[in-house]
């Protein structure tokens, strides 16, 4: 028969060690703050430079859209074919993305990301070089994967090198070079257009391989992530080590209780819920959020803005160069309003800035679908900028770094996955089949569509998201009622 008394006596000193905890731990970084004002220049570049995938990520995934229309023509593809030959990165980022949590714990994420470099690398010179619809695919498949599996490891390994206080916006980085990725993308595709050669779109594929080795160079000057080192690797030498290169002004002693801290926070979590999985009834709110704010940032329709942008703009009345150009201006709305999401993202908090963003979307889509509705062409430039400014500040800069900071240690590099692997399927399943949607549903319908998604959205976000700016990886925990 069981001692309720006696467990009961149990769990309540298994809170109070965890309560005491969390309270020196408050105390100590209430004392370190001082400190931290001062962004450590290290921290900085080696955030940076692991963002910098994100950077290949946004030039991966929407330079195709100045070749789709080439390729279509240049391989007599159908709608199906067209959609599935253009989804091919998607696809493999799905992959990527579902499998990025194994080689990033397993391998470490410094070693991750400087795989992804490689794949990004090989595909951009095997896209350029194709010959064929089906070696092309292949092609863009081997790049999806390294976008989706830069997706679990950049967020993750920048989220755990960073001090609270600045972890907003040292994650958000990554998502400012995906933006700006995008923009580079959408002017090197312009630039390279006006060749009028025929085969300026293997040029402006190829020419992914520059910034690619570049980033693959750079990785190789990383450390490992800390969090990595003590909680995988359980090398708390290692750990320490990296620890007081991130925080080079703060004493032994402060840097031990660190590691103790991310130490005893393993303990804990073995000593409550022995051997418990990832799908359990306790993660239900980290993974909630984490399927939810990816699944929202896809069913928003910024995946098929950005990469038909073009024929968006030609829906609308414009000529080809044109409605390249206006693409150019999508790229440079998503680079400033994204400076002004990690600008607040830690001052206002990853809840506002999602509720800002829901606004902002409802009546830019819903603007955008009156416009096509009553033929009011002349609006629809400034309905999508909008509906891109809205995207850069709100879910562009938070996604990602909301995914990264709501799993405990053990189960975070899986979360990173679940979150990804989430958007990147329905960005997937999105352009396969917007080629076909926009043939068969006027684009009224389309836009309204997303409007009323985002209406849900922003329902969900009053109702049901908690705000996580401010807080440690290990006091998330008990935030988000993992641990009491």
């Amino acid at each position: 028969m069981l001692d309720f008394g006696t467990a009961g006596t149990q769990t309540l000193g298994r809170r109070e060690i965890i309560g005491t905890a969390v309270e020196q731990r408050a105390s100590d970084e209430q004392r370190s703050n001082i400190g931290q004002s001062k962004l450590n220049q290290r921290v900085f570049l080696w955030s940076l430079t692991s963002s910098l995938a994100g950077f290949l990520f946004g030039f991966d995934t929407v330079v195709i859209s100045g070749a789709e229309k080439a390729i279509q023509g240049l391989w007599a593809l159908g709608d199906f074919q067209h959609g599935l030959a253009l989804s091919a990165a998607l696809w493999g980022t799905v992959i990527g993305s579902l499998v990025g949590g194994w080689p990033t714990d397993k391998f470490g994420r410094k070693k991750t990301l400087l795989w992804i470099g490689i794949l990004y690398l090989v595909s951009a010179i095997w896209s350029g070089f194709a010959t064929d619809v089906f070696s092309f695919m292949i092609a863009r498949f081997i790049g999806g994967l390294g976008v989706g599996i830069s997706t679990v490891a950049a967020p993750l390994y920048i989220s755990e090198i960073s001090p609270p206080k600045h972890r907003g916006t040292l994650t958000g980085l990554f998502q400012f070079n995906i933006v700006f990725g995008i923009m580079v993308a959408f002017a090197s595709n312009y630039l390279i257009g006006t060749w009028g050669n025929e085969n300026a779109w293997r040029w402006m594929l190829a020419v992914e391989a520059i910034p690619a080795l570049i980033f693959t160079v750079m990785c190789i000057s990383l450390p490992s992530s800390p969090r990595w080192l003590i909680a995988v690797k359980k090398d708390q030498a290692a750990g320490m080590s990296v620890l007081k290169q991130l925080r080079p002004d703060a004493s032994d002693e402060e840097v031990q209780r660190t590691v103790d801290e991310i130490v005893a926070s393993l303990r804990a979590e073995s000593d409550l819920t022995p051997a418990e999985p990832f799908w359990s009834r306790r993660l239900f709110t980290p993974i909630s959020i984490a399927f939810l704010v990816a699944f929202f940032n896809q069913l928003s329709g910024i995946n098929a803005v950005l990469y038909f942008s073009p024929r968006i703009f030609e829906l609308a009345g414009m000529g080809e160069q044109a409605a390249l150009l206006q693409s150019i201006g999508i790229g440079i709305t998503n680079l400033i309003f994204t400076f002004v999401g990690l600008y607040l993202i830690d001052r206002l908090g990853r809840r506002t800035l999602l509720l800002i963003g829901s606004a902002g979307y409802i009546l830019s889509l819903g603007t955008c679908a009156y416009a096509f509705q009553s033929e009011t062409f002349s609006i629809v430039p400034a309905c999508i900028f909008a509906f891109i400014a809205s995207h850069a500040m709100g879910q562009g800069a938070v996604i990602w770094v909301l995914i990264s900071e709501v799993f405990p240690n053990e189960h975070r590099a899986a979360g990173q996955s679940l979150g990804s692997f989430t958007h990147w399927i329905f960005a997937a399943l999105l352009t396969l089949v917007f080629p076909a949607v926009v043939e068969t549903f006027h684009p009224a319908a389309i836009f309204g569509f997303f409007c009323f998604m985002m209406v849900l959205q922003g329902l969900w976000v009053i109702t049901m998201l908690p705000e996580t700016k401010g807080i440690s990886l290990e006091q998330m925990e008990a935030k988000l009622g993992i641990r009491v």
